[in-house]
């Protein structure tokens, strides 16, 4: 009770000491700006909160503060476990256009590198794991999208913001989906992944739809064509 009145007091002076976004909020939502504008500022600010907290650190650290480094990286810590929704999938995804067709060594490594942090831990230990191989996977689709395991990465990304940890279950489905689309010989079940959190989630049954058909004309694994088959059945004609 004790600590649950700390909490109310601490949002009662944030709501008296930060002012509000905007003198006159328009509840419908139209303003000057479109989401796309604010989302895309929403980013940049989260990366330059990003690399100055790094920068930071970097400094202290070369300057023999090691303790304002610990608290930079702290901050950078917590920074990384926060939840940040993807409020405009296209602004963050890379487009369904790439292909994977090069063996680069370099995303091999943050490859390997980002599977060696992967579901492993428990507790903080393991969302700061999952948060670590997001980072890494993420660098390898930005710097190198023309290697040959950006597909797996995706793949690894739909799980990624699958899990517990996460809970991104839109971003996912479109992680999955692109796992796919940028290689097409895939043997993994991104499609069926994918068909279940459009369908489960009730975030578009009419796509679930279509990828179900697709595991069952593009599958070779007959437990996902089996259950491909069994969902459409039971859609019928849902909405």
């Amino acid at each position: 009770m004790y600590k649950r009145l700390i909490g109310m007091t601490l949002l009662a002076v944030g709501a008296l000491a930060w002012p509000a976004p905007a003198d006159n909020p328009k509840p419908s939502g139209k303003g000057d700006k479109t989401d796309y504008e604010l989302v895309k500022a929403l980013n940049q600010c989260r990366s330059h909160y990003q690399a100055t907290l790094e920068q930071l650190r970097a400094w202290y650290m070369a300057n023999g503060d090691l303790e304002k480094a610990r608290w930079a990286e702290e901050e950078l810590r917590q920074y990384h476990r926060m939840t940040k929704q993807a409020f405009r999938p296209d602004l963050v995804v890379p487009a369904e256009t790439l292909q994977a067709r090069e063996n680069v060594p370099e995303a091999n490594e943050l490859y390997r590198r980002a599977m060696t942090y992967k579901d492993k831990g428990w507790g903080n230990d393991y969302i700061d794991n999952q948060r670590r191989a997001e980072l890494l996977l993420v660098q390898l689709l930005n710097n190198y999208p023309q290697s040959d395991k950006i597909g797996d990465a995706a793949y690894l990304l739909g799980d990624i913001y699958e899990s517990r940890a996460y809970r991104q279950h839109r971003l996912a489905a479109i992680y999955f989906e692109r796992s796919f689309k940028w290689n097409p010989t895939t043997q993994l079940d991104a499609r069926l992944r994918a068909a279940r959190l459009y369908d489960r989630n009730t975030i578009d049954r009419s796509r679930a739809r279509e990828l179900y058909q697709e595991v069952i004309t593009h599958d070779t694994d007959p437990r996902r064509i089996e259950e491909a088959q069994r969902r459409l059945a039971e859609l019928g004609n849902q909405r």
